[in-house]
């Protein structure tokens, strides 16, 4: 991985690092063999971590074993962002910069601009069951609403899923990493962004799947300061609620976000919000690119 995770493994609590593995594994209530199968890990590997005698795990382990148990990867290593700590302790979050629009902070979307969009995965399972696109699309999308919400669990989707398609079980989340890939040249642009600007992702998608995006590299590695997951705040774009949390985690004003977004309807409500908006545009990456970069044309 890249320099993003290294330096968070410097900053992880490795004290504490077993005692919240132990109490992250009880919440989802696994045992530790269950845990170990399911991260791919040795049973040893697991028990030495977990009463401290291995302090500094790889960050391939941590990762397993954090999308193992659905829980992010900073949560488990201890690791907190920059506004977090900034709200804990009373300090300002870290200054960057401020574009000549006086945006300070760029909130990015994951499908349709950071990754291209999963329809791969709809043709694979219409061959795989031999049920139409037409209708993989359209079961997917009857239900997608309420899973990005986090109103119905993946194992309930897989199960509705695979009822309508006549086959015993589904696995949609394998279908659809193994489906996107990154958007061109939008590594390198979100890495300039987060060396001038404070950035975030801000996302309808998955319990999950944003955690296994950054796990398997199919998102910039780099320490975002803000990460609006739908199904963590129950509430999916372009619906209000999505965009208070996400102004209120990004810390500063309105006027001072870019949104960057794949979804005109999305971009409609945060531009009556006061944001700047951004139409991404994953099939001509380099105009959009273009676009992202004059928009935060660093102030004189």
């Amino acid at each position: 991985m890249g320099n993003g995770f290294a330096m968070g493994t410097e900053r992880m609590d490795e004290k504490s690092l077993g005692k919240r593995l132990q109490e992250a594994r009880k919440h989802a209530h696994m045992t530790q063999q269950t845990l170990c199968q399911r991260a791919n890990i040795s049973y040893s590997t697991l028990a030495k971590i977990e009463r401290g005698a291995i302090k500094s795990p790889s960050i391939f382990t941590i990762q397993n074993i954090a999308v193992a148990l659905g829980v992010s990867l900073d949560s488990l290593m201890g690791m907190e962002t920059a506004q977090a700590q900034a709200a804990e302790t009373g300090a300002p979050a870290p200054a960057k910069g401020v574009s000549r629009s006086g945006v300070r902070f760029v909130y990015f979307d994951v499908n349709g601009c950071l990754v291209h969009f999963f329809h791969r995965a709809f043709m694979k399972l219409a061959e795989e069951t031999g049920v139409s696109a037409d209708i993989v699309e359209t079961t997917f999308w009857l239900y997608n609403d309420e899973v990005c919400r986090g109103a119905m669990s993946m194992q309930d989707f897989n199960r509705r899923c695979a009822e309508r398609f006549g086959i015993s079980e589904m696995d949609w989340e394998a279908y659809y990493l193994e489906a996107v890939e990154p958007v061109r040249g939008m590594d390198e642009l979100v890495r300039w962004a987060a060396e001038h600007y404070r950035i975030g992702l801000l996302s309808n998608i998955m319990p999950g799947f944003i955690l296994s995006l950054r796990a398997r590299g199919l998102l910039p590695d780099v320490e975002y300061d803000a990460i609006v997951d739908s199904s963590e705040v129950g509430a999916i774009k372009p619906e209000q609620q999505i965009f208070d949390v996400a102004t209120e985690k990004a810390g500063v004003q309105p006027a001072e976000i870019l949104f960057v977004d794949d979804s005109r309807p999305n971009i409609m409500v945060a531009d009556k919000r006061g944001w700047h908006v951004l139409w991404c545009d994953d099939y001509h990456p380099d105009e959009t690119i273009a676009r992202i970069r004059s928009a935060l044309e660093p102030a004189s």
